[in-house]
């Protein structure tokens, strides 16, 4: 049985990712592709995989691609717009979804994957941040097969046993985190960091803006609220611990005083590759580890007076859900400003956490409404940083 992969966010680290791991497998073929600016890589994917579709964000863009392909005398159909990311996801003919949009911007497409019953491997950890119920109400309507991709939700779902349920003898989970390349610099130098030194991860090769968020542990506090919604949890039964080496992705705790890890190289392909295959398990190219090489793993409470935003994402989880958007919106706006050289790396948390406690909760019937919210808080976002300009 051939399988047809949409890959939304086919530009970005996991998307790339993703097709090294479909690469040379009959058993996958590349149905649809995305991408948002970079049309020179979309390109070269097209020609190497050779989707029936290519979707990117602006429709001029699709143009010029489009045109570019005709020269070729490649067949791929581009599309340009977000209606044309929905059609991707939810045409009859794909088995499987990738969902590798960063931010809010992969909540549309994601949910039309699910909506449709669609296998979704899900990487936009925003989709559940934002839409938690209505996002999980839906899987279970639909039929849709959803599977982590996250390196540490995935570890949680291997050890549950390849699954979302947990049984009552789980005591807790333990999301492991490596604490970004900031980890030992001192509080007080934290105003200076440039966008240079956020975005250079120790261990894992990952896009500007989710380096950023490690480097401030927003990411972290997302998972949180992501596995409350993916395992059923409330959020005293998730802890959180500072891992600087990697290895292990994540840990369950039973009742019983036993802790089943899933360790592994910081590789993405792996979870990747776990989530293609699932319910079986395939070959995939990436380093073993060596434990006579391993001298030391080392596990470390977190120090919140460093990350205060994932003590904010802690409280937050605690919340109504429109508090969880505007946490994830104004910190796409504020990430986005200090990427830029607008504000400093300090004034992310400031943003945030004033966002946040300027929302007051509205019920949320449809994607509509939870992108109502979001786009206020864009919006305010924007203003708070032109006014720091």
């Amino acid at each position: 049985m051939i399988h047809q992969v949409s890959i939304l966010g086919s530009t970005g680290s996991i998307g790339q990712s993703t097709l090294e791991v479909v690469s040379g497998r009959p058993e996958y073929a590349v149905f649809a592709l995305s991408g948002h600016k970079n049309i020179k890589m979309l390109s070269a994917q097209c020609q190497n995989h050779r989707p029936q579709y290519a979707v990117l964000t602006d429709p001029d863009d699709a143009a010029l691609l489009a045109r570019e392909f005709g020269e070729l005398g490649l067949d791929t159909v581009v599309l340009g717009g977000e209606q044309a990311l929905q059609q991707i996801a939810a045409d009859p003919a794909v088995d499987i979804v990738m969902a590798a949009i960063v931010g809010g911007a992969g909540l549309r497409p994601t949910f039309a994957a699910v909506q449709a019953g669609k296998k979704v491997l899900l990487a936009n950890k925003e989709s559940l941040v934002l839409a938690g119920q209505l996002f999980m109400d839906e899987v279970s309507r639909s039929g849709a097969t959803l599977l982590p991709v996250d390196s540490e939700h995935n570890a949680i779902f291997q050890c549950l046993g390849n699954q979302l349920e947990v049984s009552a003898g789980v005591e807790k989970i333990l999301l492991t985190g490596s604490g970004g390349p900031l980890l030992r610099r001192a509080i007080q130098t934290l105003s200076e960091v440039t966008p240079d030194e956020a975005c250079a991860h120790p261990n894992w090769q990952m896009g500007r803006k989710i380096s950023v968020d490690s480097a401030t542990m927003m990411n972290k506090g997302l998972e949180l609220i992501e596995a409350c919604w993916l395992f059923g949890l409330s959020p005293d039964q998730i802890e959180i611990v500072i891992h600087p080496q990697s290895i292990v992705h994540s840990m369950v705790q039973y009742r019983d005083g036993s802790v089943l890890a899933q360790l592994g190289q910081p590789d993405m392909k792996t979870p990747i590759a776990h989530a293609l295959a699932w319910p079986d398990r395939m070959d995939v190219p990436v380093e073993r580890l060596n434990f006579s090489d391993i001298r030391d793993l080392q596990f470390e409470a977190v120090e919140l007076s460093r990350f205060p935003l994932l003590k904010l994402c802690r409280q937050v989880s605690q919340m109504d859900q429109c508090y969880a958007i505007a946490l994830n919106a104004a910190n796409e706006i504020a990430v986005a400003a200090f990427l830029e050289g607008q504000i400093r790396f300090t004034e992310i948390q400031l943003i945030v956490e004033a966002a946040v406690n300027g929302t007051h909760p509205i019920e949320l019937l449809s994607i509509e409404d939870v992108l109502t919210v979001d786009q206020h808080t864009r919006a305010w976002a924007l203003q708070r940083v032109s006014e720091r300009l």
